[in-house]
């Protein structure tokens, strides 16, 4: 009785991994709202720059559009890039929880990106997205930051100084996770040791 009563509870425990499910479709809808919104504004974004050839518009207005235009196509990335942390975040707790797919493993198509083999990999993965929408979303601040004293432009310097050791940061630890041990003076991996 009591071995029964233990093999259905592991059963369900296990089971109950299923409520992931609710994550992963929510996660889905939500990078599908964003992919939209995103198109949508592009859409708009087109419709809207048509007449920045035209002769008739004033020097002026066609800065200020120029100006409005880079600021929306950077929001769209921003966009785009939050979409993506959700398509990835979506497939990683699906694999990681529910099962592989069968899909991304067997198609030639499919990006090392979306593949998880555990948490540390997708937490890797959403932090280097994440990464990118923060230096996205500084450099629209950029765009709009008015640089009136050096005291501003000290300060923009300093933002793209710190955005640049984000991209070196992310950029050796990838290298250390790749890169096989070595000896000193010799080429050759060292061999895996057994605990």
């Amino acid at each position: 009785m009591i071995r029964f009563l233990e093999g259905f509870f592991e059963a369900a425990l296990w089971r109950s991994r299923f409520v992931v499910l609710f994550a992963v479709v929510a996660s889905l809808a939500a990078a599908m709202a964003i992919f939209y919104m995103a198109t949508v504004d592009v859409v708009y974004l087109v419709a809207h720059i048509l007449n920045y050839a035209d002769p008739a518009l004033e020097a002026a207005s066609r800065k200020i559009l120029h100006d409005e235009t880079i600021t929306h196509v950077v929001e769209v990335v921003d966009g785009y890039l939050l979409g993506t942390v959700m398509l990835i975040f979506a497939l990683g707790m699906y694999e990681l929880f529910v099962s592989d797919i069968d899909e991304a493993k067997g198609s030639r198509a499919s990006s090392n990106i979306l593949v998880i083999e555990n948490l540390d990999d997708l937490k890797q993965r959403l932090a280097k997205v994440i990464i990118m929408i923060l230096i996205v979303t500084v450099f629209e601040m950029a765009l709009q930051l008015p640089i009136n004293t050096p005291l501003d432009l000290l300060a923009l310097a300093g933002a793209v100084a710190l955005v640049g050791l984000a991209l070196y940061l992310t950029h050796a630890s990838d290298g250390r996770e790749h890169k096989p041990a070595t000896t000193p003076g010799t080429s050759e991996s060292l061999p895996e040791r057994d605990h």
